[in-house]
């Protein structure tokens, strides 16, 4: 009998000594007390994240960064295969030099059709001078014709010889108005032909633009988290080849209950402590405060049910500061967010700011 009552006094022993550590662990790690001010919640550490995609489509040619790898904004990160758009390059060029060519060419018949229409002015003038010698002729038979000094037949022949002229005069102004009609419609044809010149330029300019597009470029500076495609993929316009995190654009989200979400004012003062270097003290600024609550309860009739509400929080950290360690940036680290709710609190010495050297 006295074997399994000692056998009881040794189990309820370790017991009690396991129940002692238990508590004692429990002490040094829980979470350290808030003065009151103050607020806390769990998050993790996000970041603004980008994709580059393709403008038109095409092949990848080649990506020409990795997974990780931090990139500056308006660096090339992949090249698509521009063979097509080269091509059809040129094919545009050789059309602006033939539209050239073409507007030298109703240049050239504007200018001969002025010169036609110089050279038709100068018969009306010739003809107009005849139809006066002629009439005067006219006049002076039918005055000699009158006092029987001159023949009938003479006076027959001047009337037809004035009528004549005056006919080739009416036809040397229609030829100028035929010169008129020429010179405008040669003036038309380089309106047109320029029209083509520009419009060769217009498509020259756009395949440029989509030649320079298919160099992919990095919108912002930041780290390359996935390659999404490969060289050799055919992708459709919009196709996305690389996701980027924005390293200077990252917070983190965390959630507080009604009564401590409704004391935190944007721009207020947040400190973020992460769980992979406890002994860094980030600071960081409430940047959003969600205007609609998270884990909302079937009813919110009673006031202990409204209670139950919270509501997402985002701590941004000042880009500024980012920049400074931007090799030691990392997203998807979980970590708590402190935020004070009362300006005039002071922060507790173990949330002081304390950065990496």
């Amino acid at each position: 009998m006295k074997r399994p009552t000692a056998r009881r006094f040794l189990l309820l022993l370790i017991l009690v000594i396991a129940a002692g550590a238990a508590y004692a662990a429990w002490q040094v790690l829980r979470p350290a007390s808030l003065p009151p001010g103050f607020a806390r919640g769990n998050g993790r550490i996000e970041g603004v994240e980008l994709d580059v995609s393709t403008k038109i489509a095409g092949r990848i040619a080649d990506i020409l960064v990795n997974e990780g790898e931090l990139v500056a904004a308006g660096q090339v990160v992949a090249r698509m295969d521009t063979a097509t758009l080269e091509a059809q390059l040129r094919e545009a060029q050789a059309q602006l030099r033939r539209a050239q060519i073409a507007v030298e060419t109703a240049n050239a018949l504007v200018t001969q059709r002025q010169a036609e229409h110089t050279a038709a002015e100068a018969v009306v003038a010739q003809r107009d001078a005849q139809l006066i010698a002629a009439q005067r002729r006219l006049s002076r038979t039918e005055e000699l014709a009158a006092r029987g000094n001159a023949p009938i037949q003479t006076l027959d022949d001047d009337r037809a010889s004035f009528e004549g002229t005056r006919a080739a005069q009416s036809a040397a102004r229609a030829q100028v108005a035929a010169a008129d009609a020429a010179s405008g419609s040669a003036r038309s044809q380089v309106v047109s032909a320029e029209a083509a010149v520009e419009a060769a330029r217009a498509t020259i300019e756009r395949i440029q633009v989509d030649i320079d597009d298919s160099a992919l470029k990095a919108p912002r500076a930041g780290r390359v988290q996935f390659r999404i495609a490969q060289p050799g993929e055919v992708l459709a316009a919009g196709g996305r080849v690389l996701n980027l995190v924005d390293l200077t654009d990252v917070y983190m989200t965390f959630f507080l209950p009604t009564a401590e979400a409704g004391r935190v004012a944007l721009g207020a003062e947040a400190r973020i402590v992460l769980d992979a270097a406890p002994q860094y003290v980030i600071p960081a600024t409430i940047s959003l405060v969600a205007d609609v609550a998270q884990f909302t309860p079937r009813t919110v009739e009673t006031a202990e049910e409204r209670l139950k509400l919270v509501f997402r929080i985002r701590a941004r950290i000042d880009p500024s500061l980012l920049r400074e360690h931007v090799a030691q940036v990392k997203t998807g680290l979980p970590g708590v967010a402190y935020v004070r709710l009362d300006r005039g609190a002071p922060w507790p010495e173990t949330l002081q700011v304390r950065l990496p050297q």
